[in-house]
């Protein structure tokens, strides 16, 4: 097994009578994170008879299944095979690279949280672009990514009073975490920058772009660029450009 994992400690439980949830504790980190994700990817790579979906959370796994052709305790122990034999391994993930644009009608928040946190809203943008953020878990609206990994220079209590509506694309910290919104929607965090990366659309034919495991990065961008007049990241962006897999 590799030097860099954890060891697993898990608690797995029925939560209906065609799903189960593997939980790996109380801890949200990367780590942990991970474990949740591999998993979920050893269970798809099986292709185990039955199962219906793999639901990934921060710290755990749903897996739902048709009863009529996997019985609960052949699920669980096909699960618990996999837990005890070393196939969670990290699979190559993607890396995708989202252009921003920051502040003005773009970032509301982006002055007023600058000076909260004893920043220029230059070094904000600056701090908060300069990283990849690992996509913990999609949830609360359809393609709505959480992300980990934000600078603690950049963590920051929520609004006191959130948002009826913020439009689809927002990008925003709150607490230590950043997000990037999917769809307009009431919300209580800071709002930095804007994308017009689609992560969700039901027109496509993948309607979520994004999965939990995978990276996110800003690229700030200007207005002019974020209207994709000429700009190539833009162009490629729009229907989400990836920097590895």
């Amino acid at each position: 097994m590799n030097e860099d994992v954890m060891p697993l400690s898990w608690a797995i439980q029925a939560i209906a009578d065609q799903a189960v949830n593997i939980d790996f504790g109380e801890v949200i980190d990367a780590q942990v994170n991970q474990r949740v994700t591999s998993l979920a990817a050893a269970i798809r790579q099986q292709n185990i008879a039955g199962v219906t979906g793999c639901i990934p959370t921060y710290r755990s796994l749903t897996v739902t299944y048709d009863s009529v052709v996997i019985r609960q305790r052949e699920l669980i122990q096909a699960v618990e095979l996999l837990l005890n034999t070393d196939v969670l391994h990290t699979p190559p993930r993607k890396c995708w690279l989202i252009p921003a644009c920051y502040g003005g009608d773009y970032g509301i928040d982006l002055a007023s949280s600058a000076t909260t946190l004893g920043l220029t809203p230059a070094e904000l943008i600056e701090i908060h672009s300069a990283q990849p953020y690992r996509i913990y878990m999609i949830g609360f609206m359809p393609g709505f990514a959480y992300l980990g990994g934000l600078d603690p220079r950049l963590h920051l209590a929520r609004r006191t009073s959130p948002r009826q509506e913020v439009p689809g694309g927002s990008i925003s910290i709150g607490g230590v975490q950043s997000a990037i919104g999917s769809v307009a929607a009431p919300s209580g965090w800071h709002l930095l920058a804007r994308t017009p990366v689609k992560s969700f659309d039901p027109q496509r034919e993948q309607p979520f772009l994004f999965n939990a495991g995978e990276e996110v990065r800003f690229i700030p961008v200007s207005e002019h660029d974020y209207q994709g007049r000429y700009s190539p990241i833009n162009t490629t962006s729009l229907n989400g450009a990836c920097c590895h897999e």
